[in-house]
């Protein structure tokens, strides 16, 4: 729709009109009366003619006049009433806003004026239109708004602003958006204003910042809280495993001395009685060794200091080394002992010790809780993928078997399916829970299916990575011992044992000369390191803890010795954890024997290093 002419601009285009014509109809009657006068010659009858067409010219006049002012105003009167509708149209939309809504003149004056200002205010409009903020607002409050309206007006610019004022609800903060008001040429001719009220907007935002304040202080002392405790919980990790580390030297210290006692007697001329009571002494040694073993892994797995072996691994070899540690106590209960062939063609790695100490965990209890019949290792592949594959071990018995509702707590630490079992069958109640954790810790879950009176068949799974690498030959001839391999290759060699403890200096260097070997022996790391750096020893069996100088020191003493770099050194030592494994390593160990050790065990390690050539 086209904007409407203004009133001003009606008016002069009338005048304008009427002036034109005016002029015109004089021109015309002063040049009709001289055309009569010299027609006529008649004064009376010109004035007669004249008074005539003054008439006819009022009337003409009058007419035209009438016309054209009519229609002007009917123009008029519809731009006004346009313009009303345009009003009433603003008014209601205004009223019909919850947001104040005004506009002013240049002084300040209100023009506009809608419910909700009226309603915040407690004015009506007919009381505000016309006056300014003074008659509304407290003089402190209407001088800063008039301010804010010269302001604007000044910079001719639209501002976003948060003000406060005084309104029948109280002070009330109000989000406003003010602004020069222009006309239709673009001119200033006031200010215009739509504000809403955020008092409770602001006053839940306040709220939330201060409860977001009181959240991150109660999450910075809880997280302070919880670094003290984690510091606190690391602390007693440390000094747990600190005194398991001590009492599993303590305990393997004397140990050590027990077993290897009881093997240097049974080497003498004994009754069949000494014999029992060497034979019931051993047992107990092996399983107070057992019980060390088994309350050590079971901390370094709740600690997470658990770590795997990888190394090749011979399937058939590991079910028959579980035979032969069993067989006498199978063949003392009148049971058989048997092995299914695995028949797993693909070369596996994985970490055999623990392999084979899940397996003695399983089997030894089913030989423990059978009376009749036997057991029977079995081991079947799963899966067999490329690069790995996923096997089954499962050890069956003949024996007691187990109620259903308590096969769910025989995999919990230091639990029993009956806790009168533990009286007559023995036990500390760890074996399958490590073995469960064991098979965690190699990808696979471990349990049981087994009914009472109907045997049992216990299980677990492993996740084995495939053997890329050739065969790794034996060093030992089939059929022959490490011992009997020492002796008939490596007789005379030079040994240097450093060791403290007297019993078990005396009791290795027992078991080393059996087998032609020539020892040295030094009580301290400093004595080892002075021998060291006099004689060209074969290998050196070091200690980790001995007084004046610990072995991982005198490790590293030797080898900075010119002869000292590619000597074998060997920790042998009651620390069993994987933490001093590693250390013996960074020290510069090539292996780790735990007391109490085996003979056999020793000798093989032995072996092993002494067929590594030297540079």
């Amino acid at each position: 729709m086209s904007e409407p002419r203004s009133d001003s601009g009606r008016w002069h285009a009338v005048v304008k009109i009427v002036l034109i014509y005016a002029a015109f109809a004089s021109a015309w009657i002063l040049l009709s009366d001289k055309a009569v006068l010299l027609i006529t010659a008649d004064p009376e009858e010109l004035v007669m003619i004249s008074t005539i067409k003054g008439w006819l010219f009022v009337a003409v006049t009058s007419l035209l006049l009438f016309v054209l002012l009519q229609r002007y105003w009917q123009q008029y009167a519809a731009a006004l009433s346009e313009r009303m509708d345009t009003l009433r149209l603003i008014e209601t939309i205004a009223n019909s806003s919850t947001d104040a809504i005004f506009a002013k003149d240049l002084e300040g004056r209100y023009l506009i004026f809608n419910k909700a200002a009226s309603q915040f205010t407690g004015k009506s409009a007919e009381e505000v239109i016309g006056h300014d903020d003074y008659a509304i607002f407290p003089p402190d409050q209407a001088e800063k708004l008039l301010a804010t309206n010269s302001r604007l007006i000044a910079a001719n610019t639209v501002e976003n602003l948060y003000e406060h004022v005084d309104t029948v609800k109280g002070r009330t903060v109000f989000s406003s958006t003010k602004g020069a008001l222009h006309d239709g040429n673009g001119r200033v001719i006031g200010t215009f204003g739509v504000s809403r009220d955020v008092t409770e907007r602001i006053l839940i935002e306040n709220e939330l910042k201060r409860h977001r304040k009181n959240l991150e202080d109660l999450v910075e002392e809880r997280t302070r809280d919880l670094q003290q405790a984690k510091a606190a919980a690391e602390s007693a990790n440390r000094a747990k495993a600190s005194f398991l580390a001590n009492m599993s030297h303590e305990i393997r210290t004397p140990l050590n001395a027990i077993t290897g006692m009881a093997h240097l007697i049974r080497r003498s001329e004994l009754s069949a009685e000494q014999r029992r009571h060497l034979d019931k002494l051993e047992g107990a040694g092996y399983h107070l060794l057992e019980v060390i073993n088994a309350i050590l892994d079971l901390s370094k797995i709740e600690a997470g200091h658990f770590a795997l072996e990888d190394a090749p691994l011979e399937i058939d070899t590991l079910l028959d080394n579980v035979v032969a540690m069993l067989r006498d106590r199978a063949t003392a209960k009148h049971l058989s002992l048997s092995v299914e062939p695995a028949g797993i063609a693909a070369r596996l790695r994985g970490d055999p010790t623990r392999l084979q100490q899940a397996l003695l965990n399983f089997a030894t209890n089913a030989i423990k809780f059978t009376e009749h019949g036997g057991v029977t290792l079995r081991v079947e592949t799963l899966e067999d993928g490329a690069d790995d594959a996923l096997l089954r071990f499962a050890v069956m018995d003949t024996g007691i078997g187990i109620a259903v509702d308590a096969q769910d707590k025989l995999f919990n630490a230091f639990e029993q399916a009956d806790s009168s079992t533990t009286r007559k069958y023995g036990g500390t109640g760890l074996g399958l829970a490590i073995t469960r954790k064991i098979a965690e810790q190699m990808g696979g879950e471990a349990g049981v299916d087994s009914r009472p009176g109907a045997g049992s068949t216990f299980w677990f799974t492993a996740r084995l990575a495939k053997d890329t690498q050739a065969a790794v030959a034996s060093t030992l001839a089939p059929g022959i011992s490490a011992g009997a391999s020492l002796r008939s290759h490596f007789a005379g060699a030079r040994i240097l044992l450093a060791e403290d403890e007297a019993i078990n200096r005396e009791i290795t260097e027992i078991l080393l000369t059996d087998v032609g070997l020539a020892v040295d022996m030094a009580g301290d790391g400093a004595e080892a390191v002075a021998l060291a750096a006099r004689n060209d020893y074969a290998l050196i069996l070091m200690d980790m803890q001995m007084p004046i100088m610990d072995g991982l020191e005198a490790t590293q003493k030797i080898r900075q010795q010119p002869a000292g770099a590619t000597r074998p050194i060997i920790a042998m030592t009651a620390n069993a954890f994987a933490e001093d494994r590693l250390r013996c390593t960074a020290a510069g160990m090539n292996d780790f024997i735990t007391k109490p050790f085996a003979p056999e065990h020793v000798y093989a390690m032995l072996l092993k290093w002494l067929t590594v050539p030297q540079a």
